[in-house]
Parts: C-alpha cells; sequence; structure tokens
C-alpha cells in the first residue's frame, strides 16, 4: 500500500506548549518526523544566540517545524469542501510545511553569511539527494519529492498550496510569532490564531482572509512588526551574532594562513576547500560548534581565543547608534585609533545594521511579495491597506536600524592613553 493512503492505527501527538496538541495519522508524516535528518533539527534553535538575551529562548527548529506542519493541517482542516481546495493535495502541503526548514544549519544566519551557504538551497538537497527524508518521500510516489521540493521552493504550479506555507500570512511566520512570543516571555508577538484559521479561504492563487476577520489579521501584522524590534533585532541578541560570525571569520582566515590549531576545526574541513558534501553538512549542529568554541578558548591565537571566551561567558560588545553615511569621517578615525591602541578593528569594531518591511503591497514587475487580499461579502478581494488603515500606515515603509559594536572593557584596559581617550571621545559623542 502507498503511503499516501497508509494511516497509523492509533493518532499520535506530541504536547506542545504553543499547540497544546500536534496531531499525526498520516504514516508518512510520522516516518518523516523519524527520519534523521529532521531528528537533527533538535539540535539546531529556532533563534540562534537570541537566549543571549531572552534566556528562555532555548527551542529547536524541530518543534517549529511541528508548528507550521499543524497550522497547516487545521488550515486544511478549514478548507475541506471548498472550491479551489483539491483533498489531493493535502499530504504534499503537509509534507512541504514539515520539512520547509529542515536545511537550516547551525546559528543559521551567521553561518550561511561567512560560509556562502544556503539554507533553503540544503532542504532541496536533502528532500532530493540520498537521504532518510528522500526515501521515505518516494514511497508515496516516485516524483513526490520533487513535488514537495517545488512547493518549499516557490516553483510549483499550484500557488495556492505555497502561500500556505509561504506569504505574508502563512502557516510558517504564524507559528514563529507564536512560539518566539511564548519562549522570549514577550506580550506583543501574540495574536488570535484561531480567529483566523476560522475566516481563511482557498483561493485559486493563494490564502484569503474573510473582510470580517481583518481585525485579526491587522493584529497579527503588528505582532510581527513588534517582535522584530523587540526581539529579532534587539542589539544585544546582534552583538552575540557579531561575535559569533567573527568567530567564525578568524578560523576561516586562519585556516587560509596555515594556522596550525590545537583544536582543528575538521568538521569545516570541505567547507574551507568549497567542496561541501550532504553528509558533511548534516554532521554540522550547534552541538558541534559549542565544542569547537569551548576548545578554541586555548589557542595560542590572542583573537579567536578572546573571541571565543566573549561568546561562551556572553562578554558581549557595547553598541552604540551610529549612521554610517552621516559619521564617515569617525569610521575612518575610529580604525585607526584601533589599530594605534594594538586592537584589531576588523574583528573588534564592526557597523551593523537591521531593516525590515512588515508588509508590503504588490507592484507588478518589482518582486514585492504577494499582498494579503480580504474576502468581501460580495465575492470581490480587495488589498488589506485598501481596507485597514492600521495596515495602510505601515505599508510600503522599510525601517532600518543602525549600530557600532566594540569591546567597551578591551579599550577601558589599553595602555595608549591618548588613542584611548580620543576613540572613547568619538563613540561617545552620539
Amino acid at each position: 500500500m502507498s503511503l499516501s493512503s497508509k494511516r497509523l492505527h492509533e493518532e499520535k501527538v506530541f504536547k506542545d506548549p504553543v499547540h497544546r496538541y500536534i496531531h499525526v495519522r498520516d504514516t508518512l508524516i510520522w516516518l518523516l518526523i523519524g527520519t534523521k535528518e529532521f531528528q537533527r533539527l533538535r539540535r539546531v534553535r529556532q533563534l540562534g544566540t537570541t537566549s543571549m538575551t531572552f534566556h528562555g529562548a532555548e527551542h529547536s527548529r524541530f518543534s517549529h517545524s511541528l508548528g507550521v506542519y499543524e497550522i497547516t493541517r487545521r488550515m486544511i482542516n478549514v478548507f475541506a469542501g471548498r472550491d479551489h481546495w483539491n483533498e489531493e493535495d493535502r499530504l504534499l502541503v503537509l509534507s512541504a510545511a514539515l520539512l520547509h526548514d529542515v536545511g537550516h544549519g547551525p546559528f543559521s544566519h551567521s553561518f550561511e553569511k561567512v560560509f556562502h551557504t544556503d539554507h533553503e538551497w540544503w532542504t532541496r538537497q536533502i528532500i532530493l539527494g540520498e537521504t532518510e527524508v528522500n526515501a521515505v518521500l518516494r514511497q508515496v510516489d516516485p516524483q513526490f519529492p520533487q513535488a514537495v521540493a517545488d512547493v518549499i521552493a516557490k516553483k510549483s504550479s499550484n500557488k495556492l498550496m505555497t502561500s500556505m506555507i509561504s506569504s505574508q500570512i502563512d502557516a510558517d511566520r504564524m507559528d514563529y510569532l507564536l512560539r518566539d512570543a511564548y519562549y522570549t516571555g514577550v506580550s506583543y508577538g501574540h495574536f488570535d490564531l484561531e480567529r483566523i484559521l476560522r475566516v481563511m479561504r482557498p483561493e485559486c492563487d493563494q490564502v484569503v482572509v474573510k473582510a470580517s476577520g481583518m481585525h485579526a489579521v491587522e493584529d497579527y501584522i503588528m505582532s510581527r512588526y513588534q517582535m522584530y524590534w523587540q526581539v529579532y533585532f534587539h542589539p544585544v541578541t546582534r552583538s552575540s551574532e557579531v561575535i559569533l560570525s567573527k568567530i567564525l571569520w578568524r578560523v576561516r582566515k586562519l585556516q587560509e594562513k596555515g594556522y596550525k590549531f590545537r583544536q582543528p576545526p575538521r568538521h569545516f574541513a570541505s567547507l574551507f576547500t568549497n567542496e561541501l558534501s550532504l553528509d558533511d553538512y548534516l554532521r554540522l549542529d550547534e552541538t558541534v560548534m559549542y565544542f569547537y568554541f569551548q576548545a578554541w578558548q586555548d589557542e595560542e591565537d590572542p583573537i579567536l581565543r578572546d573571541l571565543c571566551t566573549r561568546f561562551l561567558n556572553r562578554r558581549l560588545f557595547q553598541y552604540i547608534e551610529f549612521q554610517p553615511e552621516k559619521r564617515e569621517e569617525d569610521w575612518q578615525k575610529l580604525q585607526q585609533l584601533f589599530m594605534e591602541m594594538g586592537v584589531d578593528p576588523d574583528y573588534y569594531l564592526v557597523q551593523d545594521s537591521s531593516s525590515d518591511l512588515p508588509y508590503d503591497v504588490y507592484r507588478p514587475g518589482a518582486g514585492e511579495r504577494v499582498p494579503i487580499q480580504l474576502l468581501m461579502p460580495d465575492g470581490s478581494l480587495r488589498e488589506l491597506s485598501q481596507e485597514s488603515n492600521v495596515v495602510e500606515a505601515i505599508s510600503g515603509k522599510k525601517r532600518t536600524d543602525y549600530k557600532l559594536y566594540y569591546p567597551k572593557d578591551t579599550l577601558s584596559a589599553c595602555g595608549q592613553r591618548v588613542a584611548r581617550e580620543e576613540a572613547v571621545r568619538i563613540l561617545t559623542r552620539g
């Protein structure tokens, strides 16, 4: 019997703090959860270094992926029997929801920036390569892995399924907002998920929302806005990410120079030669990374040793507001002063920016995301910001925050008094 129709003898449930229970009845989903590639997500945290700021944020991409599956399953229950929904697509979209993050690596975005990897590309390799995930998916149909990969990559001809897990109001965003708010302990990430699910409707190209549910969607949009600026872009979290990125950069540079590590970065070897295989990638998780950070505290290289010690013991960089286009002269002067003090500005003087576009109205040909559509009582569709004054006020408005990070404790201990005092004067001038 094909896995497309096979059900478990009894429904399995996962107790979940966000959704109360996550329900699994399909044998396919149960087998996918049990694959080693999916279980690896237990060792990759959802929020990377955010626990440095919000100590409860230790949850994993495993629990998030289950949550996205559960919200998608509930969407399908609402869509059942309605026009534009094909019940034969149920397992396909459930599989895509479950596996959408399976390619994430340790400390995803910092890792990707330094080593030029792409978790979406790796997700595709896991689904289509010689993996346990692929072997399970092929039990449905030999073409099923490709269909799942296409939904996740937004290449599927079925745009409705894509919008269920990747749009401006989708199962992915709804789960991570609620889950991240729960684990960070903040209140502004919450919104009425049950209400939104009740008013969602399937259309040919995307999920739409009944006009009567507009206020619940407004709440969702504002929750997302607040979470980005209060949690995801928190400057303390960004400081820890800066140090993490600099650790990885330092290791890469030392390897290129032929430095002899006391603890050689064997798990990174194929990364340095641009020959990273799928098996090598899947061996990388955050437990492996922490092992190296712990060991590299004893390296002879003072920069690597210091950065690892800072990261592990939360001795983070200080930060100030710093608009680069307005303070170019200060930037050049600070780099010079840091070198005079014997503090390498490549690692200890870092400009960083965070930006977000909370909601965008689609403009044909410009590549923007498809907007949220409201289903009006007469059956017509209206773009959300045309009906909501709240959403209109933030539509298409990108906000960017600029910071400069530096080690205040290192400057305080520096013996070069003149250079130190001049650097502190510039840094505290604002």
